[in-house]
């Protein structure tokens, strides 16, 4: 059982920082996550396997470890890169990680092990239900542009898939139903993996967190479907809310559960949205309002893959008010060229109070307060409950950066031959705005008005 072990790290750095210094591909950003004290699954290490490595040096390795299971991270049937395989392995809770991970540090076979570190979606604050007429987000001084956009006929974005790397999402809601798309190599619950990717019955995607097909799981994952209601929530059909890109078609990797997520689970739905798109779905980007955990070199790597397979990375900036060029927040601080930190601004175009900031590691700001978008509500009690779509107002960077997604998208869709580099620049190309002067890359806030 995964378990959150803030107190695990203390021990590691009081017996020394020698032997962690080599857990890592960065073992200094992994000492640094370790001394703010980030949780990590109590038992758990990420492996990371050199191309060499032989089925009996992992056999090796497992036995040093005193493993009682290893899997490997990432969609079955195949992934990109060079490296060799990234296993997430368990031994015994309470086990010193500092002393397992100086076992290996000179194993020839091992490349690096690391914490599989725990993060959390980036929601701070939900209200009550707010008329749909409060979507400033999309038509407001300081919005997105978007209802410009729309009126130039920018509204047909049917060819475009994006990823939603967070809870799952609420594909029958009547708002979303619509743009949920389906898996093409295995588009049926007929309970045979048809694509051979080792996943039966992806269908709208996969849970991860849960090890099943079933990407939506009821009101819990309303922090998913709020941000897939900003991205793509249907347009032009006379009801509730419209997102960004009208008919954007939405997949889920399901990570985040009750307790958040994994950094093992996390790198798996990367990959499988990578694998997907080397398998011809026209995905364009990533949604990944989420964070908090430590550096990982196997997320990083996985990031990496989704940038050779040209698959943007959008994440959100968080919101702890810091600042990130000092005080660096994953995933939104790594560093490949498909990543774009987003940051939250208000009605009024001021930086949200919330949001974290760096003009060297954060590159825009878009909507992020008072955000209307899609959720999955409880309709009557008992046995009698059932669950309904529904509307409501929340804060966040993680609301911030799905504007950014739906607007990827939006581009995709008006210049289909764009590469993910030029789709970023295009996003990068905002409205300078004096509350981003100096706490972004750009200075700028989100602007699709001409796209």
């Amino acid at each position: 059982m995964v378990r959150i072990s803030v107190l695990a790290a203390a021990t590691l750095l009081a017996l020394g920082a020698a032997s962690v210094a080599d857990a890592g591909g960065r073992p200094d950003l992994v000492k640094q996550g370790l001394q703010a004290g980030k949780p990590f699954a109590d038992g758990q290490l990420i492996v990371q396997y050199r191309s060499f490595a032989t089925a009996a040096d992992k056999a090796r390795v497992q036995k040093i470890l005193g493993v009682t299971r290893a899997d490997k991270i990432g969609a079955k049937g195949g992934r990109s890169g060079r490296r060799g395989d990234t296993d997430l392995v368990t031994f015994a809770s309470g086990s010193n990680l500092e002393q397992k991970m100086a076992l290996l540090a000179n194993d020839a076979a091992v490349e690096y092990a690391e914490p599989n570190w725990l993060v959390r979606h980036m929601a701070v604050s939900n209200d009550t239900y707010v008329t749909s007429g409060q979507l400033w987000g999309m038509t407001g001084t300081y919005g997105s542009g978007a209802s410009a956009a729309w009126a130039n006929n920018a509204t047909n974005c049917s060819s475009v898939v994006v990823g939603i790397i967070d809870e799952g999402y609420m594909y029958s809601h009547p708002d979303l139903a619509d743009n949920a798309y389906k898996n093409p190599g295995d588009s049926t619950f007929d309970g045979v993996d048809n694509d051979g990717n080792g996943l039966v019955d992806d269908v709208y995607g996969w849970d991860f967190d849960g090890g099943n097909n079933s990407v939506f799981d009821g009101t819990s994952d309303d922090h998913g479907t709020h941000v897939a209601g900003t991205i793509g929530g249907v347009g032009g059909n006379g009801a509730g809310v419209a997102g960004v890109c009208w008919s954007v078609k939405l997949m889920s990797a399901k990570f985040l559960g009750s307790r958040g997520g994994t950094t093992a689970n996390a790198i798996a739905a990367v990959d499988y949205f990578t694998n997907l798109k080397l398998a011809g779905v026209p995905i364009v980007a990533t949604n990944n309002s989420w964070g908090g955990g430590g550096f990982s070199q196997a997320l990083a790597d996985a990031i990496e893959r989704a940038n050779s397979a040209d698959i943007l990375f959008i994440a959100a900036a968080g919101n702890s008010g810091a600042n990130n060029d000092t005080s660096a927040s994953y995933p939104s601080n790594y560093t490949s060229a498909n990543v774009v930190a987003v940051a939250a601004i208000d009605v009024n175009g001021g930086l949200a109070s919330f949001s974290q900031y760096g003009a060297t590691t954060v590159d825009i700001g878009a909507p992020g307060v008072g955000i209307l978008s899609t959720v999955p509500v409880a309709s009557g009690k008992g046995r009698n409950a059932t669950v309904v779509g529904g509307y409501a107002s929340y804060n966040g960077t993680s609301m911030a950066t799905p504007h950014v997604t739906g607007a990827a998208a939006l581009y995709k869709a008006r210049n289909p031959g764009a590469t993910a580099a030029q789709i970023k620049a295009a996003l990068l190309n905002g409205t300078p705005t004096p509350s981003l002067s100096g706490k972004t890359v750009t200075g700028d806030r989100l602007n699709v008005s001409g796209f």
